[in-house]
């Protein structure tokens, strides 16, 4: 077995067609049936079942995609940490972050990170904390800042950086919440939720079981975006991190009141962590990054400069 026919593999699930998959592989087609085959002989298994209008894995190839897939995107990162040896002037950094970080401690975080590697190619993976995570063990990405909910997730390490404020938000010229709403009142308003992916959905809805209400959901399935369009629209009210106001005008908020007695006791605070994987060491620039975030999350702390509802959770040592 070879990471060439690992690649071969993947291109042809990923196509469903040996032309498309050539093309895609920049090799003639007979050399590409001729590794899978070679591989398939060399597991014992037929990987593929070839149809008259498209190729689709058979159940062994089902089991091997994802073991490919893993091996694949680590065998590439070896290739850029190979080649960040010279001083960081070359490189790449594959980042995740929630949309609500994404607009503020990541573009903050970048700027400084960039000022001092340009030769790293930033890419960013916008998502829910839940999406996020399965990339990270993937091995699509090389950090990726999540919600920590204090459970242990398998091959991660979580170090905590930053504690957040989740809010009600509203659209201004609707009906005054007040300066406090418990998960109970909540639920009497219509709610705007996030689509299945992100922790806070499942917060949301996880809140009001707990206080035995049923919400009323208005809509749902949107990103974070979607999500403050449609309450500044009408639609409905959202719980949301105190980071997003920040832009949004038209938006009121109301804190959550946890002192009713069906509260969900500390539910409304969350903690943003550091995740990387510990099957692999990190990269290079994953680790700079990581000395970047630390160092400018300790100075916006120190000069008082991060948004409302947001403080920086001092994190011991980190270690590869």
């Amino acid at each position: 077995m070879t990471i060439k026919q690992l690649s071969y593999f993947l291109a042809v699930v990923d196509t469903g067609r040996f032309t498309q998959a050539a093309a895609l592989c920049r090799v003639a087609q007979p050399t590409l049936s001729k590794q899978i085959r070679t591989l398939e002989e060399d597991l014992g298994e037929t990987l593929l079942t070839r149809g008259h209008d498209n190729v689709t894995p058979t159940a062994a190839g089902e089991a091997l995609l994802p073991l490919a897939r893993r091996i694949v995107a680590d065998s590439e990162t070896a290739r850029m940490e190979i080649a960040e040896l010279a001083g960081l002037r070359r490189g790449r950094l594959r980042l995740g972050a929630t949309p609500s970080l994404c607009v503020s401690v990541v573009a903050d975080v970048l700027e400084v990170f960039h000022g001092r590697y340009p030769g790293i190619a930033l890419q960013i993976a916008e998502g829910g904390s839940q999406d996020l995570v399965a990339d990270l063990q993937r091995g699509q990405l090389d950090l990726a800042l999540v919600i920590d909910r204090g459970e242990t997730v398998r091959d991660l390490a979580l170090t905590p950086v930053l504690r957040e404020e989740l809010v009600v938000v509203a659209a201004r010229g609707r009906p005054d919440l007040g300066e406090h709403i418990g998960i109970v009142e909540l639920a009497a308003h219509p709610l705007v939720v996030n689509r299945e992916g992100y922790e806070l959905r499942e917060v949301t809805l996880a809140a009001c079981a707990a206080a035995g209400v049923t919400p009323r959901i208005a809509v749902e399935g949107g990103e974070m975006d979607a999500v403050l369009r449609m309450v500044e629209r009408g639609l409905g009210v959202a719980i949301v991190p105190s980071l997003v106001l920040a832009g949004h005008p038209t938006l009121r908020a109301t804190r959550l009141d946890e002192s009713g007695e069906h509260a969900d006791r500390g539910w409304s605070h969350r903690t943003i962590s550091l995740a990387h994987r510990t099957d692999v060491a990190p990269t290079r620039a994953a680790q700079a990054f990581r000395e970047d975030l630390l160092s400018v999350l300790a100075r916006t702390s120190r000069t008082g400069h991060l948004p409302p509802g947001v403080r920086y959770v001092h994190p011991p040592t980190l270690t590869a």
